[in-house]
């Protein structure tokens, strides 16, 4: 019989299948019904460091009547739209997934600086999560402010974090960093259980009729899996990590490529989000249609075996493969 079952930050997981931070969970009904398809775990929509901080500015708003800059500090902080939930209500939420499902439900917070809003992870874990996935997304903007400033103020995020719970951590992060595998390495010593590769950064438009920007979500391709491939398969058995790879996963042929690079769990939303929870249970049927076929026994025998360091070429990663990637193309006729 084909085993399926892979871990995760140290939580077995029937299948290496994960719904991934969306709004797939803000409706226990949707999550049961992921459950139910075969979804291995579920990451929640994030809790956002902005949501946290907006809310105790409304309480010393409150408690300080009249102060003359609460409206203009509230100014500062986005709307919150559909993830305008109160950290309370998020914490309810996760008690009540935890409560209708028996797969492992991994919280998420969203943020960049240290502050008492971390103190939320702890919360999280009160409320019942099996780990905690903390979101680095953060744009720089400034000038003077160098990578090294960047990468300190992160590393020092994810020790802080780390330090409140007891719970494993996994730490998702953007692609746009100047020396990844090192930035990893940090992470890790800082208390990383796990890394996700990658952020997805949503970037505005601009609607030329109005004049204003357009915020507007698109859905991901299979196309955008080569880059948190690439890196997996780099980063596999050098850093101490689990990897999850997020972005770009819609096929069992994408799942297979996860794993053989090293992942421990392949992350999706868009695939659900687009084509609904029925989606599982057809790739985990041809996933294992796939395995038998080549005689593969388990998942963990293909875990890494297309990484860096287990195949024939691993330049092929590299700056080397550079040029033999543009020899191949030939011109149109």
């Amino acid at each position: 019989m084909t085993d399926l079952s892979t871990t995760y930050l140290g939580l077995p997981l029937k299948n290496p299948l994960v719904a991934s931070a969306s709004p797939l969970s803000k409706k226990i009904e949707r999550a049961k019904r992921l459950e139910e398809a075969g979804i291995a775990a579920i990451v929640m929509y994030s809790l956002f460091e902005e949501q946290i901080i907006h809310e105790s500015l409304e309480l010393d708003h409150y408690l300080n009547r009249g102060s003359e800059s609460f409206a203009e500090a509230l100014s500062y902080l986005p709307d919150g739209g559909l993830y305008g939930i109160s950290p309370e209500k998020y914490l309810n939420h996760l008690a009540g997934l935890k409560k209708a499902l028996s797969i492992p439900v991994i919280g998420s917070l969203n943020g960049v600086s240290k502050g008492g809003w971390t103190n939320y992870a702890r919360k999280i874990e009160e409320a019942g999560a099996d780990a905690l996935e903390l979101n680095l997304y953060f744009i720089p903007t400034e000038l003077d402010m160098t990578s090294s400033d960047i990468e300190n103020m992160q590393v020092e995020l994810v020790a802080e974090v780390k330090s409140a719970i007891k719970i494993p951590l996994a730490v998702k992060i953007s692609p746009f960093v100047t020396a990844l595998p090192n930035f990893a390495k940090r992470l890790v010593e800082a208390g990383a259980n796990g890394l996700v590769l990658f952020n997805r950064f949503y970037q505005p438009d601009f609607d030329l009729d109005e004049l204003e920007i357009r915020h507007s979500l698109d859905l991901s391709t299979s196309a955008e899996l080569r880059l948190p491939l690439r890196w997996i398969s780099i980063l596999y058995g050098k850093v101490n990590a689990d990897f999850a790879l997020t972005s770009g996963v819609h096929t069992h042929e994408d799942v297979l490529k996860a794993m053989m690079a090293g992942a421990k769990v392949a992350m999706m939303a868009s695939n659900l989000l687009h084509n609904g929870e029925q989606v599982v249970g057809l790739m985990l049927n041809d996933l294992e249609a796939w395995m038998k076929e080549r005689e593969y026994e388990s998942i963990r025998q293909m875990q890494g075996s297309m990484s860096q360091k287990s195949v024939k070429e691993p330049a092929a990663f590299e700056r080397a493969n550079y040029m033999k990637v543009l020899g191949s193309f030939r011109d149109l006729p």
